[in-house]
């Protein structure tokens, strides 16, 4: 598509040069206006022959047969390049449209972003880097045009089931709702909820209030950016050391040191060893934060005595290259 649309911006000048050379010749040997000198160039050249508009002299002739000679071919290279580009263009718009459709037809336990703005960027480069499945539904079809990553994203408006359910919703893991009003986000939410109960849904809130209807709709979290941001800057100011340690730790791609969060699922080999026993520390030297109970309870700083049970969430803090065989230990069985 590309290679051929370069090869079409050559000739237009070239078109453009061969039609004003037959308006200027005709008006000059034939005497004719240019609107009747333009009409016969374009008629020679498009060789219709559809009423000529008088009969040309020998030196008129001649011209013309210079001019079908020199332009109908470049003209016909034009068309024939301009063709081949509006009907790739279509066929890739089609073929691409039916491939994204299968893409997420295929695809299960993924996330549903909806909403591709400031955050919705972010928050799409985020799972990318952590390889987390995603699909995004943004309505403006602008944005379409300039988005460059390579990752799933369908045409449509968030709001709407049809949309929803096109992006995979009764096979979604998750849900991030992230649209610019939050009228819009509690009809995601209250959809969302509609097609798959079970989904985690994650919305942004904007209004002071808004948090408490998005969760009453059916959020299990609520984020307020405008709250957050604002938290920060005051930690920034009041606690700029602890801030400066956090947003290394939680830094994406920080290869030094990475909190992350370490599921322990049913038959793990940890699983009834104390915190002493697994060795975590002493020979991975990963910090235990904190534990998340299937309860939903959570253990911060757990002693060495503390026993990791079945659906615990380790919080740990450590090298990148640690934090990786701590996951395969978590996942092996007994």
């Amino acid at each position: 598509m590309q290679e051929l649309t370069k090869r079409l911006i050559p000739v237009l000048p070239l078109v453009f040069l061969v039609v004003a050379f037959g308006t200027a010749g005709y008006m000059i040997i034939e005497g004719w206006n240019f609107l009747d000198s333009l009409y016969m160039t374009v008629i020679t050249l498009a060789t219709v022959g559809y009423r000529e508009v008088g009969t040309p002299s020998t030196a008129g002739m001649w011209f013309t047969i210079i001019l079908i000679i020199s332009g109908v071919g470049t003209m016909l290279y034009a068309l024939s390049i301009g063709a081949r580009v509006l009907l790739e263009g279509e066929l890739r718009e089609i073929f691409g449209r039916r491939r994204l459709e299968k893409k997420i037809k295929e695809i299960r336990d993924h996330y549903i972003i909806c909403g591709y703005g400031r955050m919705g960027k972010i928050i799409a480069r985020e799972l990318k880097d952590k390889d987390v499945k995603f699909v995004v539904i943004e309505k403006n079809p602008v944005i379409h045009e300039h988005v460059k990553e390579d990752f799933l994203i369908l045409e449509g408006d968030a709001t709407l089931d049809e949309s929803l359910k096109a992006a995979g919703m009764e096979r979604a893991k998750g849900l991030i709702s992230v649209l610019p009003s939050d009228a819009e986000n509690l009809y995601v939410v209250l959809s969302a909820k509609g097609i798959n109960p079970d989904l985690f849904i994650v919305a942004r809130a904007g209004e002071e209030g808004s948090e408490q209807k998005l969760l009453r709709a059916g959020a299990d979290r609520v984020i307020s950016p405008y709250h957050t941001g604002g938290l920060k800057i005051a930690h920034t100011v009041l606690k700029p050391a602890v801030v400066d340690f956090i947003e290394f730790a939680t830094k994406s791609g920080n290869i030094d040191l990475q909190m992350e969060e370490i599921p322990v699922p049913g038959g793990s080999g940890l699983a009834g060893l104390t915190l002493d026993q697994c060795g975590i520390g002493r020979e991975l030297g990963i910090i235990i934060v904190a534990i998340k109970r299937a309860s939903g309870d959570m253990s911060f700083n757990p002693t060495f005595r503390t026993i990791i049970e079945p659906g615990d969430t380790l919080i740990v803090l450590g090298e990148v290259s640690k934090l990786k065989i701590l996951e395969e230990m978590a996942a092996a069985k007994k």
